[in-house]
């Protein structure tokens, strides 16, 4: 190639480059920080046409997600029914709980041959009237007073709720709403209490279908969830009757234990076995004898705590 035509090349080179738009420099993006609550990538912030900083999807997210919400439960009518309360001192229930709940928290977590979801208990009885609402609400009251473990009592008697009663509270929403709607966020039917280490979880409306839904995978989902987000909680099902509903059964399959509450003088030998069969052989059942009538010297023990 001549001089001129080395020239000329360079100068057709020299037009095109001049038509070309500025080349903009590419943003620099610092690495995204992570979300401490669910341990990803947080979505980093968008920035709007003139220039603002929009919020991002998780925020948004974020603000809608609900708070537990908080109830005052009434100490003076719970005391009148018998029933346990942090500031009720020494007595005979007392000492008769703690001596029920403690081989079921070692069960519950303990390291060799642990109990696949141990920390669900579920508490019920061959026929009504036996008794379980009230040990279910003074086991979890007691396992309330643990300085290592908090506990959530659910009201899983579909059919006929009591455990708000109990309390003195009128609430809307539970457990059967959230099966009813698996998009339903925990925190908005959870309760917490003025109890300090107690949440509740009401039955929820009633549904006609309520052994299916016990039974389905949204149940066995949500059980997983409860069983393994709280490593240190315990979590009591006040179940209905065995003989009386399919509730119970559905129920029990997916818990890690099972406590059968037995009337003294009233639930008969073949009401227990028939009971126990009908759970199918759970590996994990302990007994209640509740309404017993009292032992030579507990007046003294009683006065005495």
């Amino acid at each position: 190639m001549s001089i001129i035509e080395r020239a000329v090349d360079k100068l057709e080179t020299a037009k095109v480059e001049a038509s070309l738009p500025e080349r903009v420099a590419s943003p620099t993006f610092q690495e995204a920080p992570v979300d401490s609550m669910f341990g990803s990538p947080a979505t980093p912030p968008q920035v709007g046409d003139q220039g603002n900083v929009e919020p991002s999807a998780a925020d948004e997210i974020s603000s809608l997600r609900q708070q537990p919400k908080t109830v005052q439960i009434d100490i003076a009518r719970l005391q009148s029914l018998g029933i346990l309360t942090p500031d009720g001192g020494r007595s005979v229930i007392a000492e008769e709980f703690r001596y029920i709940k403690r081989p079921l928290i070692e069960n519950a977590f303990r390291k060799t041959n642990p109990i696949r979801h141990g920390n669900l208990i579920m508490v019920t009885s061959a026929m009504p009237g036996e008794g379980k609402t009230f040990c279910a609400i003074n086991l979890a009251m007691s396992i309330a007073m643990e300085m290592d473990h908090t506990v959530l009592l659910v009201d899983a008697d579909v059919a006929r709720p009591s455990v708000p009663r109990y309390f003195g509270l009128e609430v809307e929403g539970g457990l059967m709403d959230l099966l009813l709607n698996e998009k339903s966020d925990f925190a908005s039917v959870m309760l917490n209490t003025n109890v300090e280490r107690l949440r509740l979880l009401p039955s929820g409306r009633s549904h006609k279908r309520a052994t299916e839904l016990l039974a389905s995978q949204a149940m066995s989902n949500l059980l997983e969830e409860i069983a393994t987000r709280y490593p240190d909680r315990i979590v009591i099902f006040d179940s209905p009757p065995i003989l009386l509903t399919s509730e119970a059964r559905a129920l029990a399959r997916q818990m890690g234990q099972i406590v059968v509450v037995v009337a003294a003088e009233s639930t008969t030998q073949h009401g227990v076995k028939d009971a126990i069969n009908k759970i199918g052989g759970h590996p994990n059942i302990s007994l209640v004898y509740n309404k017993a009538k009292g032992f030579p010297g507990m007046g003294y023990y009683a006065g005495y705590y």
